[in-house]
């Protein structure tokens, strides 16, 4: 049997006995225990630990990015996909058609087309040097301007305004990034100067600024619309994108009183008038008697509505309605009126007139001073004399004067369809000096516009009623619906019969022996007024070298009246009377549209008048 030896020298070696290195040494590792970590590698119980770290933190991502999924897709995706598509949006105005305005026959003064502004987004014009090229003959706008505005850093500019359809098809076919078309209508006015001061004229957005345009600016403008469409990345409409609209309202139609033939003929007679060098504002106002609408309203120096912009401001508004002036001695038909209303005085009643009358502090005169004259009331008219008409003022009363001058409208405004219409200046009686209650009798310290002195001479020609005057016939609303304007109620002024015996004294001042001979109209009694008031200069403050202001103011034919024509013409340096420049200017208007109108001639002779006589002695 062998024995075993306990020499450690003589076991034999076994690996992993000796580290490296120590070859020829004995070395002793400890035992390891069980579930320790070997050398190399990780122990199960490691590796189980880590593998559930991993799994967990994989799960928890996985199930962030499902929550982000479901919170992108399935709450905010509506709003994710609304701001997507509202950045491919592009709203579009879609601009209502503006009504259009037209005179008593139905002829256009004033209507729209349809036309485009072009505009660009300049930041995503690829190539504005092309771009520009394309467009510039179309346009009709340099290539270099336009290449400057093509290459700008904004997303706006406009490139040209108001461009007809056929110009802006023809771009649409070259489908060019970055221009696109907005609503731009053209407003037109045919008539140009004719009516343009009634018609009035739209700003550069389109509202009304000035006269009919502007009073019914609500009815004319119609509702915008809108256009929304999806667009891609070159700014052109997606074809099977979003294109939805809400349809414009257009604006409905307003028929005027006014006659387009008779208003042209109005304008060219006072152009005229402007032209000779010593006229430099004259209005003329042509009214119905019977309905008290206007069939003519001009002013020289008149503007066309089209070129607005282009005119200077101050010929922009409308004398005959907005500017005043002292009617001089077309106003003592108003002061004649009262006396006979209030039963001091006939047609035939006689006066001794001196050739002066003292005033306060001023003496009044004639146009020249004479020894007494025994004038019948008639003839006082006839012959314009202001000492005359004072002395029959002073029976009536400065309180009862100052009514009847308010009942026959002086004071207050008429109520025209027409913005910036003046009252005029009255004062009231009890602030009158005993020179304003001489000068205002016989329309100096007073003060009315054209359309006022006509409403006056409507109301002596309608037998003594007042119609307020009218200029608007009718409004027919986008759908069609007609709304005619109601006739304005009448007011008496003066009894049928006092307006009678005044309508037969005018008609004494344009016959034999009066100051108007220049205002017969052939065929036809004329009744009617001449005015001559001293124009006050700017340059003083004071009369001295202001000129006139001339006036006439009748209505024909007399025996049967139909139309009343105002007058009034300011002519800084001349002296000449209303008789002899303003009287010519009414005859040729009443002809024309006594004529025109198939107004049949007077059947009757105009009456002979007594222009004298004897006054009674006290």
């Amino acid at each position: 049997m062998s024995t075993r030896s306990n020499d450690p020298s003589r076991r034999p070696a076994r690996s992993g006995d000796r580290r490296p290195g120590t070859a020829g040494r004995d070395v002793l590792r400890p035992r390891r225990e069980p579930g320790t970590r070997r050398a190399r590698g990780l122990t199960p119980t490691v590796r189980a630990r880590r593998n559930r770290f991993g799994l967990i933190a994989m799960v928890t991502l996985l199930v962030a990015v499902v929550v982000k999924l479901v919170v992108l897709q399935g709450i905010d995706g509506s709003a994710y996909a609304q701001a997507a598509e509202d950045d491919r949006m592009r709203v579009f105005d879609i601009s209502a058609i503006r009504g259009e305005i037209v005179d008593r026959d139905g002829n256009r003064l004033a209507y729209s087309v349809e036309a485009s502004r072009v505009v660009a987004d300049p930041t995503i014009v690829p190539d504005p040097e092309r771009t520009a090229l394309a467009l510039t003959t179309l346009l009709d706008v340099p290539a270099g301007e336009l290449t400057e505005q093509l290459s700008g850093e904004g997303r706006y500019v406009v490139l040209a305004e108001q461009v007809d359809t056929a110009t802006t098809d023809a771009i649409s076919e070259l489908a060019l990034d970055g221009i696109s078309f907005q609503d731009d209508p053209v407003r037109l006015y045919p008539a140009g100067v004719v009516g343009g001061q009634i018609v009035g004229f739209v700003g550069r957005d389109g509202d009304g600024l000035a006269g009919i345009e502007q009073r019914y600016e609500d009815v004319l403008a119609g509702t915008d619309g809108e256009r929304r469409v999806e667009v891609g990345a070159g700014g052109l409409p997606i074809p099977s994108g979003i294109d939805a609209s809400t349809p414009a309202v257009d604006g409905g139609s307003v028929q005027l009183t006014i006659d387009e033939d008779l208003q042209y003929t109005v304008q060219q007679r006072l152009d005229v008038e402007c032209a000779n060098g010593l006229t430099t504002r004259g209005s003329a106002v042509v009214q119905e008697v019977a309905t008290g609408e206007i069939v003519a309203m001009a002013t020289c120096p008149g503007y066309d509505p089209a070129q607005a912009r282009n005119t200077d401001p101050e010929l922009l508004g409308n004398p005959a309605v907005s500017d005043v002036f002292e009617p001089g001695s077309v106003m003592k038909a108003v002061t004649l009126a009262a006396a006979i209303e209030e039963g001091h005085a006939t047609p035939d009643t006689v006066l001794s007139v001196p050739g002066h009358i003292q005033a306060g502090d001023r003496v009044v005169t004639d146009a020249h001073d004479h020894a007494p004259i025994d004038w019948t009331v008639t003839g006082i008219l006839a012959k314009s004399s202001n000492v005359g008409t004072i002395m029959l003022a002073r029976e009536v009363g400065d309180q009862r004067l100052e009514e009847y001058l308010r009942a026959f409208g002086i004071g207050s405004t008429t109520g025209i369809e027409l913005p910036g219409e003046s009252a005029g200046i009255l004062q009231d009686s009890a602030d009158w000096t005993q020179s304003r209650a001489a000068n205002i009798p016989i329309g100096q310290g007073v003060s009315v516009t054209a359309l006022q002195m006509a409403s006056v001479y409507q109301t002596i020609a309608n037998g003594g009623v007042r119609i307020e005057p009218r200029l608007v016939s009718s409004v027919t609303a986008a759908d069609g619906t007609v709304t005619t304007e109601p006739r304005p109620e009448g007011t008496r002024v003066v009894s049928e019969s006092t307006a009678d015996q005044l309508a037969y004294m005018l008609e004494a001042v344009v016959g034999p022996g009066g100051t108007a001979p220049l205002g017969e109209v052939d065929g036809f009694r004329v009744a009617g007024k001449t005015g001559t008031a001293q124009r006050a200069n700017p340059e003083c403050g004071c009369y001295d070298g202001g000129g006139y202001f001339t006036t006439f103011v009748g209505f024909a034919p007399a025996d049967a009246p139909r139309y009343v024509i105002a007058v009034d013409l300011e002519r800084p340096t001349s002296s000449a009377e209303g008789g002899q420049v303003a009287a010519p200017v009414f005859a040729d208007l009443m002809q024309y549209a006594l004529t025109s109108s198939d107004v049949v001639p007077s059947g009757t002779a105009r009456p002979e008048f007594q222009l004298t006589g004897t006054a009674p002695t006290n």
